[in-house]
């Protein structure tokens, strides 16, 4: 045998064991890519499984967003009109917040004058009240003096009255014998020769005057508002009680002071207080009466 044969024999061995661990390398490795096939193809129908579920919920999910969309845009459409109706509103109210701000200003330049005016028409009223106190205490001087006089004129003029009866009965038998005479001289063909008067005639008695009555009111003190000089009274209208009349206030046998009646209601009067004494000031529950 020649060498190029041995050569060709040995190169033939060893392609030989050379191709025997390709195909064992092959066998073996063809066995493993198999498994990977398997579990590549099964995770492929997994992930695709999983793919079409996460497609529905994708579109579930889109169909509830546009729905929740629609709903958010009809409540966006609602708030707006709402938000219009708002600002008009509160383009009212700010129109009328100007507008009340405008009034209470003026009415503030009118009682900035009003209390300028009522300061000045304090202190008449004060003076005013001064000179009144002084003339109301000169007149219950005249009112006791004139209840005095008005007492002895009324026993007079009762004096005269029984006179003047005295006189026409007088008068009466003066005419009967008068009468009587003419009838017994007519007998004798003789009459009475009118008398001439022997005092002056004097000029026929007036009628007397008519009698007053006092009025006879009473009640009591019932509300006091000394810084405002005003008193209510628990009398009315329907008792009798008249604006301008003259109450006068007394607490036992003290008087207080007066009220003269400046408004009147069915059940009770308000009046001011007159011939008022700081030390004594007049209080619920004081008795008030036209008459002293």
């Amino acid at each position: 045998m020649s060498t190029l044969t041995k050569v060709l024999i040995v190169l033939l061995t060893v392609c030989s064991i050379f191709l025997c661990g390709l195909v064992a390398t092959y066998v073996a490795n063809a066995e493993n890519f198999r498994q990977k096939y398997d579990q590549t193809y099964t995770d492929l129908r997994a992930a695709q499984e999983k793919a079409r579920s996460a497609d529905k919920q994708l579109r579930d999910k889109i169909e509830q967003t546009d729905q929740e969309k629609a709903k958010l845009n009809e409540e966006i459409a609602a708030h707006k009109i709402k938000t219009g109706e708002l600002e008009a509103e509160l383009d009212k109210v700010t129109r009328a917040k100007d507008e009340l701000l405008g009034r209470v200003n003026s009415f503030a330049a009118i009682v900035e004058g009003f209390t300028k005016t009522n300061d000045q028409q304090g202190l008449l009223l004060k003076n005013a009240i001064a000179r009144l106190e002084t003339v109301e205490a000169d007149l219950i001087k005249e009112k006791s003096q004139h209840k005095e006089t008005s007492r002895v004129l009324l026993e007079k003029m009762a004096i005269i009255a029984t006179m003047q009866e005295q006189g026409k009965r007088l008068v009466e038998e003066k005419t009967e014998l008068q009468t009587k005479l003419d009838q017994f001289l007519r007998q004798y063909g003789q009459m009475v020769a009118p008398a001439k008067p022997v005092t002056q005639v004097t000029a026929k008695a007036r009628p007397a005057p008519p009698v007053t009555r006092e009025i006879g009111l009473k009640g009591r003190v019932i509300n006091v508002d000394l810084q405002n000089k005003m008193a209510e009274v628990s009398i009315g209208r329907v008792h009798g009680v008249k604006e301008a009349m003259k109450f006068h206030v007394v607490r036992g046998d003290k008087f207080i002071c007066d009220i003269l009646i400046l408004d009147v209601e069915p059940e009770k009067a308000v009046g001011i207080l007159e011939l008022l004494k700081a030390d004594q000031p007049p209080q619920a529950g004081d008795q008030v009466s036209t008459n002293l």
